[in-house]
């Protein structure tokens, strides 16, 4: 999944996970939670689910399905508590970045090494 559209779903998906302020993330940040994940079967089968999920969702949306979208919302929401902490703090403070800024470019980048792991 591309970065642009993956952070368009965390947008839609993971925003109610938590209320409180974005933490700014680093690149390295973004480094170790993928050798968290990558070295955990279980955490790399979870986070290549999400992507699968993350496509049904844009496909939804493009179908303007909302109650389809809350749906897998919700349990792209559940499952990405199961991914430990690390993630959904990377995941809060990519959504307060700008998408197009080269910080957001790089984590994105980083996080395409997990794409790999799925086949993608």
């Amino acid at each position: 999944m591309n970065f642009k559209l993956f952070a368009a779903v965390l947008a839609i998906a993971v925003v109610p996970i938590s209320a409180q302020a974005a933490t700014k993330v680093t690149k390295a940040d973004a480094q170790r939670v993928v050798k968290m994940i990558s070295s955990d079967k279980a955490k790399t089968k979870i986070y290549c689910d999400m992507s699968k999920i993350g496509q049904e969702i844009d496909q939804a949306d493009q179908k303007k399905d909302t109650k389809k979208v809350d749906e897998l919302s919700q349990k792209m929401d559940d499952m990405s508590k199961q991914l430990g902490p690390e993630y959904v703090s990377l995941m809060d403070g990519l959504q307060a970045m700008n998408a197009d800024s080269k910080e957001a470019q790089d984590i994105g980048d980083v996080l395409d090494g997990l794409d790999k792991l799925c086949g993608k």
